[in-house]
């Protein structure tokens, strides 16, 4: 269920992520103050919006599943957030370098889009602790899905916070330095959004494809176990040589 269409889906990424890489070395032009290091954008800046987008779709799945209870959401939530912790670290680590060439520093404390994120990235960085720590497999499933809608809710409202803040030192990329764009630098900037979308989108299906396997081999192990007539505290052991 979780596999279909995963082979055209990889071709379209390949596609568009090299494509992207070659707009951004061979096509976009270097910034006239920052020069070649500001090139880094293309590749910081998608990272990151993907990663919010990301913790988003894991509280849409998570409020699918307290509503109709079918684990494959919950499954999909996990795997969603999982990823975007993923993306988040690229995310920072680009945007550090990115930091250290053009300001100095590898971090600014004072700026609020950087700070944000952060908080973000630190608030999500608790979901699988917490979720982990409830043995319990629908206890665990439900409170990991509360704390999805819950901080899926923060994230757009602490964008909109930020977006209100009167420090323009990080550039708006959906605003004022966004929209003055050159229509090269754009077009570039656009390629590498979908190219990073499609990436975030195909190696979630392969990691739902995988886990889902994994779940079936699991239930497989488990009534082979039954019906060889092991003793049930094999029959529970089973499932945990995987």
């Amino acid at each position: 269920m979780f596999g279909r269409g995963l082979k055209t889906l990889s071709l379209l990424t390949v596609l568009l992520v090299v494509g992207s890489f070659a707009l951004v070395f061979f096509y976009a032009p270097n910034d006239a103050d920052q020069g070649f290091i500001q090139k880094i954008f293309y590749l910081h800046v998608p990272l990151a919006i993907t990663a919010l987008v990301g913790f988003v779709v894991g509280g849409i799945y998570g409020l699918r599943h307290l509503r109709s209870g079918d684990r494959a959401h919950d499954l999909r939530s996990y795997v969603s957030i999982h990823m975007a912790l993923i993306f988040g670290v690229g995310a920072l680590i680009t945007g550090s370098i990115w930091a250290r060439a053009s300001w100095g520093h590898w971090w600014l404390w004072d700026e609020p889009t950087l700070v944000s994120f952060l908080i973000v990235f630190l608030l999500y960085a608790c979901y699988q602790p917490l979720r982990f720590s409830i043995e319990d497999p629908e206890r665990q499933a439900r409170y990991a899905s509360v704390f999805a809608i819950v901080c899926g809710a923060f994230v757009p409202l602490n964008f909109m916070a930020v977006r209100m803040a009167e420090s323009l030192v990080h550039p708006r990329v959906l605003g004022t330095t966004g929209g003055s764009m050159p229509g090269d630098m754009r077009l570039t900037f656009l390629v590498a959004i979908a190219g990073m979308a499609c990436l975030f989108v195909t190696l979630w299906k392969y990691e739902l494809a995988s886990k889902s396997a994994t779940i079936q081999l699991r239930s497989l192990k488990r009534r082979l176990a039954g019906d060889d007539g092991l003793a049930p505290l094999q029959r529970s052991a089973a499932p945990q040589q995987l």
